[in-house]
């Protein structure tokens, strides 16, 4: 504690402790105390937003509780004082999307529990060597909150608009296919499972093609009854039908000169598979309600990650337009097959979220990144991505673990794979049932028995290894 002592001292400076109970604040003004500071309490928010406006203070540690002090409105009334102080969130419990939202709307940090003096020391000393940025006060709150909005979601676009990250070389082969192919305005077929990328390589195709500054327009075929696609994708004319009180431009021509994204193709009814069928053919949509058909220039690219030949088979699916559309097929590999992707992806999402949320000098505890690499990742480059960003977001330290990472997952993933089941690595065999006895005994004897700090070297909850425990008593068996 004597680093952060020297460098608190030196700041001279008072921190305001709001919400929480009073044993919660007292606890805390014990340990800032310690460290140098002046504190000063406040159990509500319109008093903690009054001495803010009256008193000097640097730093304002908030406890974050919906029912009775919530830190988003406390954060959202801030910007209209005239205040420099940081801010650090802390919560017992809460959502990713709670840690998000606090961050974007200017906390430096979001802490759950512990909140020991080494822990604390370490968020106050980065926050405060951390510059505020400064907020527009001539612009009243919505139109503030607006701007950060827009921000967060081009800073999203940008972040994700064309550029496909990746080492492996089943991944570079299919990239090199679209690449060869994205000059034609042949159609193409990306098949894929979730959360594997087929809309961005949709949109990487896009971007490659002479289309590029022409529009790309995405539609969900699964997202809406089959009346309201039909005239999401075709428009209507005013009158077509009831309640269509003017014309509507459909998603076809909306697309002209550009590309059309028709994502879960096969989830689309089979009348209006007939209807895309003819457009593909005709290069020509009628409107509902129209009397004349209308000429269109748009490159079609599909998506869909089920089997579209097993659908062709069982009759939900027209094979005229399976085989029109798949004249340029692709298939993303799953991330499982791409082995090689996971750190490399891992650490980029890492920088990434790290920089958009303001907490530097993040790193992987030991064994993350060999952990994440045997994960089955059945989300695939969606899941991988959220978990970073969520590990980044609820991090208690500079270091993320398996537990910030995956929460009870991991807990699950890890210990409860299968009490009987066999994996085979190379030529050797392994018992998982044998191996995770083995890991519990071990930590159990590190730790003299004490189930919590086991729990915690295991990189599990208390409760699931008070489960196995439980388990292995059932059988006779005590570690």
């Amino acid at each position: 504690m004597t680093d952060f002592q020297d460098f608190f001292q030196k700041k001279g400076q008072r921190i305001l402790v709001a919400g929480g109970g009073v044993k919660e604040r007292m606890e805390l003004q014990s340990s800032l105390e310690d460290m140098g500071f002046e504190i000063t309490m406040a159990p509500d928010i319109q008093m903690a937003l009054g001495l803010l406006k009256k008193g000097q203070f640097v730093l304002c540690l908030v406890f974050h509780q919906q029912d009775s002090f919530d830190a988003v409105e406390f954060l959202r009334a801030m910007d209209e004082s005239e205040t420099e102080a940081r801010v650090i969130v802390l919560a017992r419990e809460a959502t990713v999307e709670d840690a998000q939202l606090v961050m974007e709307l200017g906390a430096m940090d979001f802490r759950l529990p512990p909140w020991s003096a080494d822990i604390l020391g370490f968020v106050i000393k980065r926050a405060l060597s951390t510059p505020r940025v400064k907020k527009d006060k001539k612009k009243d709150i919505e139109d503030v909150q607006t701007k950060k909005d827009k921000r967060h979601s081009q800073k999203r676009r940008n972040f994700d608009k064309y550029k496909i990250l990746t080492k492996s070389p089943a991944m570079e082969k299919v990239l090199s296919q679209a690449r060869s192919v994205a000059k034609s305005k042949a159609t193409v077929l990306i098949q894929g499972e979730s959360g594997t990328g087929k809309e961005l390589l949709a949109r990487y195709i896009h971007a490659e093609s002479d289309r590029a500054d022409g529009p790309f327009v995405a539609l969900n075929c699964a997202a809406l009854p089959e009346t309201l696609l039909e005239s999401e994708l075709f428009g209507h004319e005013k009158g077509a039908f009831s309640g269509a009180i003017m014309k509507k431009i459909g998603k076809f021509e909306l697309a002209d000169g550009g590309t059309i994204l028709l994502d879960e193709i096969t989830e689309m009814a089979m009348p209006l598979q007939a209807k895309l069928l003819r457009v593909l053919q005709e290069g020509e949509v009628d409107r509902l309600g129209g009397y004349n058909p209308i000429p269109v220039d748009v490159r079609v690219v599909a998506t869909t990650n089920r089997d579209v030949l097993a659908a062709v088979r069982s009759g939900k699916f027209r094979e005229d337009l399976y085989f029109r559309l798949n004249v340029i097929p692709l298939k993303v590999p799953p991330l499982r097959e791409r082995k090689e992707d996971i750190s490399f992806l891992v650490e980029h999402f890492l920088e990434h979220f790290s920089r958009e949320y303001g907490k530097n000098g993040l790193k992987f505890a030991n064994g993350v990144l060999e952990s994440l690499e045997q994960k089955k990742w059945s989300g695939n480059v969606r899941e991988l991505k959220n978990i970073v960003e969520r590990g980044v977001l609820l991090a208690q330290t500079d270091e993320i673990t398996l537990q910030d990472l995956l929460g009870e997952e991991f807990s699950d993933e890890a210990i409860s794979a299968s009490s009987s089941g066999q994996v085979a690595i190379g030529e050797e065999t392994f018992n998982l049932g044998e191996v995770e006895k083995e890991m519990i005994k071990r930590a159990l004897s590190k730790t003299k028995g004490n189930r919590t700090h086991a729990a915690k070297l295991l990189g599990i909850s208390v409760r699931t290894l008070r489960n196995k425990l439980a388990e292995y008593r059932n059988i006779g068996l005590v570690l």
